[in-house]
């Protein structure tokens, strides 16, 4: 399903994809919870881990590659259907990509409200 969505996204968005893995986790661990301030209690549903495209500079190189993580059991604990789970991790990557592209979450969220308006 995250392939899927990754294909579906703009080629011109794939195309500029660079020097980012995405990964699916059964569960966010306690270490990246902590990390984003989530209690433990709160659902993680994915998570980008890196450094935006918009930060690369000059000698930019030699760096680990940015992570995007997909949360399985969160995503599945949330959604009800199949079809629910499959939009939800479309939206998931999504928003994470976002990420990768220098979006920070204010923005990445007006922008996923405008995508809905859109559908």
């Amino acid at each position: 399903m995250v392939n899927e969505a990754i294909a579906e996204l703009p080629e011109k968005i794939r195309e500029k994809m660079e020097n980012v893995a995405i990964t699916i986790a059964k569960s966010p661990t306690p270490e990246q919870l902590k990390k984003t301030g989530i209690r433990h209690n709160d659902t993680l549903l994915g998570l980008y881990e890196g450094v935006p495209k918009t930060e690369w500079g000059r000698g930019f190189g030699m760096v680990l590659p940015d992570k995007i993580t997909v949360f399985q059991a969160s995503i599945e604990n949330f959604a009800r259907t199949p079809e629910e789970i499959k939009k939800m991790v479309s939206n998931v990557a999504w928003h994470e990509i976002a990420h990768h592209f220098g979006f920070g979450e204010k923005e990445v969220r007006s922008m996923e409200k405008k995508r809905k308006e859109k559908k």
